[in-house]
């Protein structure tokens, strides 16, 4: 076990003297190449010292390339003759053929797991979006269950019908109508394991001739999937107040896909004289439809929403579409459209042979959960949660060593913010610099189709953020962004 006396550190803090003392000692030759450094729980212990101390250390060696990081196995000494992508790789290598065949035919479940669990590894992760599984309802959810299980044998047991029981779309058109002010008949409502796999009706129903629209800067994947089922897809530019009409003119687009209430990435909450604007357009021409998708609109964490482009729709040319996943947890894949009339029949002629994807236990326990007000509690609980998280995420921000360098905007609605950080360094070598000190950081421009040039605007997903750690996340992301280069 390597130790060093921290006794008499001059004027260097406590991780800069171990952190120069660990460099020289791999320059002497002392630590060699490949050699296994002590991980940094026992080595704080070893030095008496905190672990943050130990992290700071390690992060800063990452940075300038005299060690390197293995997922869940530690950390090791650079060879400065190979690169750090090599040595990972040769690492990687040795240790798959040293794995046996049964360890090797993991599930795909298993997988996912542990990538979750890499992701975790981060100190300070900003650029995961879902909400804690910790703060779902397991109690109540599981008193609903038992109740269904005593009351609702018979129904649990009976195929629902294509769009989804009954239930559960009167209950959600319920809530709409008493928290979004839309006027919604269960029929109009479609369950669906995901909003995936609703797009993916979408564009059976609506026809992969039409051009699809999405916004530019938007949700990537949406693109993957139009153009998955073969529809052309079209990036459309945004101003301050959302999408471009005069560009949905411009490329031709007959259906538009877009985020309102709380854009994604940038924040952008529609005002309602686009809204009106973006009717108008539908409504000029024969097979034009608004995609209205309000994933989050639940957490919007200051004011009032604006109204819903359905809701304002007289001329049934809105499909909304939202999803349970971000209220309840990732895991509870259920989500919903609301088809305006004029489709409904089409979707019953067309698509009706489809089952619904959602099981019959899972439709009627959240219909329950809905109606007996366990739903509203529970997201006033996570409105309530979530905004003191952002505010002292916020507060601690604005009193850190960044707080003359960033200016910070669409923190009002929904479970990110975007924050402009003004620094010499390029985009990629503050990423670089944040992930060697344990934050994960997605640039804006990364969710960009086309060239854009690097403005270090970062989207701030907070969900996941541990808000003890507050002061030390800012001083690690100002060290990646502004901090002495060693």
């Amino acid at each position: 076990m390597i130790t060093y006396s921290l006794m008499d550190t001059g004027s260097d803090s406590l991780y800069e003297y171990l952190c120069k003392s660990i460099k020289n000692d791999i320059l002497q030759g002392t630590l060699k190449a490949g050699e296994r450094l002590p991980s940094k729980r026992i080595f704080a212990s070893n030095l008496g010292v905190s672990v943050v101390t130990v992290e700071n250390a390690y992060a800063q060696l990452m940075a300038e390339g005299y060690i390197y990081s293995i997922p869940k196995k530690g950390f090791y000494v650079a060879d400065f003759n190979s690169s750090v992508v090599e040595q990972r790789e040769s690492f990687v290598k040795k240790t798959f053929q040293e794995k046996t065949y049964a360890e090797n035919a993991m599930s795909a479940e298993e997988g996912t797991a542990s990538v979750a669990e890499e992701k975790a590894s981060y100190f300070a992760d900003f650029s995961s979006n879902q909400t804690s599984s910790r703060l779902f309802p397991f109690t109540i959810w599981s008193k609903v269950i038992r109740e269904m299980l005593s009351d609702s044998r018979v129904q649990l047991m009976t195929n629902s019908p294509c769009g989804g029981v009954l239930a559960l779309r009167e209950s959600i058109g319920r809530y709409l109508r008493d928290f979004r002010g839309m006027s919604v008949r269960p029929e109009q409502i479609i369950i669906g394991a995901g909003t995936e796999y609703l797009y993916g009706l979408l564009v059976q129903l609506l026809g992969n001739d039409k051009i699809y629209g999405v916004e530019n800067p938007g949700y990537r994947k949406l693109e993957h999937i139009y153009r998955s089922f073969r529809a052309p897809c079209q990036w459309i530019s945004m101003d301050e107040a959302g999408v471009c009409v005069s560009v949905l003119e411009e490329k031709a687009v007959d259906i538009v896909h877009i985020t309102p209430s709380h854009q994604y990435p940038t924040g952008i909450v529609m005002p309602i004289s686009r809204r009106y604007e973006l009717l108008g357009w539908a409504s000029r021409k024969e097979g034009r439809y608004i995609i209205e998708d309000d994933y989050d609109s639940e957490l919007r964490l200051s004011g009032q929403p604006i109204p819903t482009l359905q809701s304002i729709d007289l001329s049934e040319k809105v499909i909304y579409m939202n999803t349970f996943t971000k209220t309840l947890c990732s895991t509870v894949r259920i989500s919903y459209m609301i088809l305006p009339p004029r489709l409904l029949v089409r979707f019953y002629e067309r698509l009706s042979f489809y089952s619904c994807t959602v099981s019959n236990f899972e439709q009627y326990t959240l219909a329950r959960f809905i109606e007996e007000g366990k739903f509203e509690v529970h997201v006033n609980r996570l409105r309530n949660h979530y905004r003191k998280k952002r505010d002292l995420l916020l507060e601690a921000l604005y009193h850190s060593r960044l707080k003359d360098r960033i200016f910070v905007s669409g923190e009002e609605a929904g479970l990110h913010f975007l924050l402009t950080i003004q620094t010499d360094l390029a985009e990629r070598v503050v990423m670089e610099r944040a992930e060697a000190r344990g934050i994960g950081l997605v640039p804006l421009s990364s969710y960009f189709y086309g060239e854009v040039p690097e403005e270090n605007i970062y989207v701030m997903n907070f969900s996941s953020i541990d808000i003890d750690r507050a002061d030390e996340i800012m001083e690690r992301l100002y060290q990646s962004c502004c901090g002495f280069v060693y």
